[in-house]
């Protein structure tokens, strides 16, 4: 059996189709890291695709490598969107939470390594995509974050980070190291995946039931819950802080008869959908330690759960 070429918009033929097209699904799932926003990754990706072929055919033959251009010009896009982001997100209405995913998103084999970098604290492809992961990558710097991302998650050497970031090898290994002490900081040990699930489901149940008590009992005193509406719908502009004051306001949210409370995974761990007459209105993401829910993300605004009604 045969494949055919692949036919960009303007109608040329692609010289190595598999090659380029290929890489579609590695590009997404790194610049959805980078930016922790779904659309934004697709736009970056797209970008990419424009510009490669806006090359002539020889211009591409000449490329070595089309993957490694690929994603040297996607780095580049994701670090001029994080630029940019911090400036538009300051205008953002209430709280920013990253674009929730509705299922695990995998990076498939064959990252590259220069076999001298540190091996500490290595971060699995499954937490890279969880929300406790991504709100502390927001911290970061654009740079930061782009190097520890192409680093740290997707094993390319400082060489070629260094190539993307437009900084030396030497400064995108501390700018890596500073980015991972950032996440070292942040992050407890994890407890297994069935221990998470069974709080989210108490923590469900607690809600339905508007119990008081027992929400307090699975919320760390010093718990934090956010609201994402994005000025499209009601949210909280500022986070609910405190076991007491998380439990009495979700206790005080009135759950309408059509709407519906079930568990789901949200990026990659345990949480929760809000469907209200079958569509999604609300994500919850949690981060869990010691049998505490230590914070709340709810993402409501429906530009976020687009892929949510799509999928």
């Amino acid at each position: 059996m045969t494949t055919s070429p692949t036919v960009p918009e303007d109608g040329r033929l692609d010289p190595m189709p598999s090659a380029v097209t290929g890489e579609r699904r590695r590009l997404i799932n790194l610049a959805y890291r980078m930016l922790g926003s779904l659309a934004e990754a697709e736009d970056v990706v797209q970008e990419t695709y424009a510009r490669w072929y806006a090359m002539s055919p020889s211009q591409q033959a000449a490329v070595a490598s089309p993957g490694g251009w690929l994603t040297k010009v996607a780095g580049r896009i994701c670090l001029d969107v994080l630029r940019s982001a911090r400036v538009r997100r300051e205008r953002y209405v209430g709280e920013w939470v990253p674009e929730p995913l509705p299922a695990r998103t995998e990076w498939p084999a064959g990252a590259t390594d220069d076999g001298t970098a540190d091996p500490a604290d290595r971060i699995t492809l499954d937490e890279s995509v969880s929300m406790a992961f991504l709100v502390v990558l927001e911290a970061m710097t654009p740079a930061e974050r782009v190097a520890f991302v192409l680093h740290d998650v997707f094993r390319y050497p400082f060489a070629e980070v260094a190539d993307i970031v437009g900084r030396t090898p030497a400064a995108c290994r501390q700018l890596a190291s500073s980015a991972r002490r950032r996440i070292d900081a942040s992050r407890p040990p994890l407890p297994p995946t069935a221990q998470r699930a069974r709080v989210v489901r108490e923590f469900k149940q607690a809600w339905e039931a508007k119990d008081i008590d027992a929400l307090i009992g699975l919320l760390d005193p010093e718990a934090t819950a956010v609201g994402d509406g994005g000025g499209r719908v009601t949210a909280l502009l500022h986070p609910v802080e405190g076991a007491e004051r998380i439990a009495r306001f979700f206790a005080d949210r009135t759950l309408p008869g059509r709407l519906t409370l079930q568990e789901y995974t949200v990026n990659g761990q345990p949480g929760l959908v809000a469907r209200l007459d079958g569509v999604v209105v609300a994500v919850y993401a949690f981060d869990i330690a010691d049998d505490r829910i230590r914070r709340i993300w709810a993402v409501l605004n429906p530009e976020k759960l687009r892929p949510w009604k799509t999928g």
